[in-house]
């Protein structure tokens, strides 16, 4: 049930990205919520086995904190990446015109 949660909201981060994130034309639409989603399993598995119980507000805390600052650096990180292939990409193809 807990995990339910976590992909509701990890369906609300991906509907307010595009509102917060800079370079949502870098990536596609649902990729926020994949990492909203990834990273709040991945929280909610390692607090888990550290000990922590769904019944303690600390692992919905962490969760919900860490949710939002994954998609944020993930979302960022993407958008970084991409954008340096695509320059690679067209310097590439500007060398090929030269020749």
């Amino acid at each position: 049930m807990e995990i339910l949660v976590i992909v509701f909201y990890a369906g609300i981060l991906a509907l307010v990205a595009p509102f917060v994130l800079k370079q949502t034309d870098q990536y596609g639409k649902l990729v926020p919520a994949g990492i909203a989603a990834v990273s709040g399993g991945a929280l909610w598995l390692i607090l888990t086995w550290a000990g922590l119980h769904y019944d303690e507000a600390w692992i919905w805390f962490i969760v919900m904190l860490g949710m939002p600052i994954a998609t944020f650096f993930g979302s960022n990180f993407l958008a970084k990446k991409r954008e340096q292939e695509e320059e690679a990409e067209l310097a590439a193809i500007r060398l090929r015109g030269k020749a």
